[in-house]
C-alpha cells in the first residue's frame, strides 16, 4: 500500500524521508527531460506518463505526456481524449494548435503557441498540434485523468478492425468508394 506524506508529521519530523522499497518505483519515472526521436510517420512521438507506467498516479486523477515535434510539420494528428481534459504547455518551438466544438457549430478554436504558452483542450473534443517552425518543438500535456484514453480520428475511422464498410465511409465523408478503399488499405498497411 502506497503511503502518502502526512504534512503535519512532515513538519514535526523536520523533513521528508526518502521513500523505501517499492514506493520509490511507484512514485518516480525518470527521463521525461530527454527528447524522443521524431522519426515516425507523424514526426511526433508521445511519451505518456500515466497509471500504467507510474503506479503512484493511481486514484489521483491526473496524467502527463511529453510530445516532441519534428521541424516543419511534426504533427499530433486530430484525436480526442474521452476521459480527460488536456492542457498543453509549450517548452520550445512554435506550434499551431486547435480544437473543434461539437455538432452543430463545429467551430474551430485555433492559436499559434510559443514557449511558455498554455492552451486547454476540453474533454472529448477533437484537437491537434503541429510544429510550424523550422526547429524541433516540445510540449508537456497535463490531463485530468489517470487514464484519459486517446482516439486518433483517422486511424479509428480508416484503420478499424474489421474495417467499417466503404459504403458507410464514402457516404459519410462524401468520397468515392475507391478513395475510401485506398485510405483503408494505407491504414491497414501501416498498422502492421
Amino acid at each position: 500500500m502506497l503511503q502518502l506524506v502526512d504534512f503535519f508529521s512532515f513538519r514535526q519530523r523536520g523533513g521528508l524521508q526518502e521513500p523505501t522499497g517499492g514506493d520509490r518505483e511507484r512514485l518516480l519515472l525518470p527521463g521525461l527531460n530527454v527528447p524522443r526521436s521524431t522519426v515516425n510517420q507523424q514526426g511526433s512521438p508521445v511519451t505518456a506518463v500515466n497509471v500504467m507506467n507510474l503506479p503512484g498516479l493511481n486514484t489521483l486523477g491526473i496524467s502527463l505526456a511529453r510530445i516532441d515535434f519534428a521541424p516543419n510539420g511534426g504533427l499530433t494528428p486530430p484525436h480526442t481524449h474521452p476521459r480527460g481534459t488536456e492542457f498543453l504547455v509549450v517548452l520550445e518551438g512554435t506550434l499551431a494548435v486547435g480544437f473543434v466544438t461539437s455538432n452543430n457549430d463545429n467551430k474551430l478554436f485555433a492559436k499559434i503557441l510559443y514557449p511558455g504558452d498554455v492552451f486547454v483542450f476540453p474533454q472529448g473534443l477533437i484537437h491537434f498540434q503541429i510544429n510550424i517552425g523550422h526547429q524541433s518543438a516540445a510540449a508537456l500535456a497535463g490531463l485530468s485523468s489517470q487514464n484519459p484514453g486517446v482516439i486518433t480520428i483517422a486511424k479509428a475511422i480508416f484503420g478499424a478492425k474489421p474495417p467499417i464498410s466503404d459504403q458507410v465511409l464514402a457516404k459519410a465523408f462524401q468520397l468515392d468508394k475507391s478513395i475510401v478503399d485506398q485510405l483503408q488499405a494505407k491504414f491497414l498497411m501501416n498498422s502492421n
